[in-house]
């Protein structure tokens, strides 16, 4: 496990899922690996109620399993799941970067295109890391941007199932074509252009597909078998 920074706001119970929820899209803790209520709640500072908590709140969410007399274990990555995060995330966004074409500020533009340089920054240096982060506030500015904050935090766990695909994506293909439809998307927001929004949220979706016979090649421990 990584360590997480706690903010002075959170409660423990709010510390620890978003700590083992960070890792466990990060694969820091792996699919398939055994967890520990008292050594995440060593390593995290807290006492194991927020822990045990936080487990079954991602038992309810299809991340981790729990076997009676056997123990915790994080999810294997199941394809189903992951085909209804993208076809979730594929409906909200669409509806959302037309409304940010419509609604987008100058302010919003500005911060939308020091992100974009910024991922340029880091591609040059490989630094997946700071690319997937940079990927989720680019998203987040648009729902911003949108005025549809809201919904980008319901659809938070949902996320997940992708996020984790999303993450061994950057290990395993390094595609720098994400970066570039980020640009695309940007301009088509600076533009008005919702057709060419649409269609650019559709293919920057669609990636993964292509992705998955290589990670399904490098990580088969990782995924479910259907």
């Amino acid at each position: 496990m990584k360590a997480v920074e706690r903010y002075n706001s959170e409660t423990a119970r709010e510390y620890a899922m978003r700590a083992i929820t960070e890792n466990i899209i990060s694969i820091d803790l792996e699919p398939g690996q055994l967890i520990s209520e008292n050594e995440i709640a060593s390593f995290l500072g807290v006492s194991r109620t927020p822990v045990r908590e936080s487990i079954q709140e991602l038992n309810k969410a299809a991340l981790i399993e729990i076997y009676p007399q056997r123990g915790s274990y994080v999810s294997l990555i199941d394809s189903k799941y992951v085909e209804e995060a993208v076809f979730l995330r594929k409906v909200l966004d669409i509806a959302v970067i037309e409304e940010a074409c419509d609604l987008a500020t100058e302010d919003d533009i500005a911060l939308l295109e020091e992100n974009v340089a910024l991922q340029e920054f880091y591609l040059k240096s490989n630094n997946t890391k700071k690319i997937f982060e940079l990927d989720n506030e680019f998203h987040r500015m648009i729902y911003v941007a949108a005025k549809k904050e809201m919904i980008h935090n319901m659809r938070r766990n949902v996320m997940i199932h992708f996020d984790r695909v999303r993450t061994l994506s950057m290990l395993a293909v390094k595609d720098t074509k994400i970066v570039a439809d980020h640009g695309i998307m940007l301009s088509a927001i600076k533009n008005k252009d919702k057709n060419k929004a649409k269609e650019i949220v559709e293919k920057h979706l669609d990636r993964y597909r292509v992705d998955q016979e290589e990670l399904l090649r490098t990580y088969p421990q990782y995924f479910a078998k259907e």
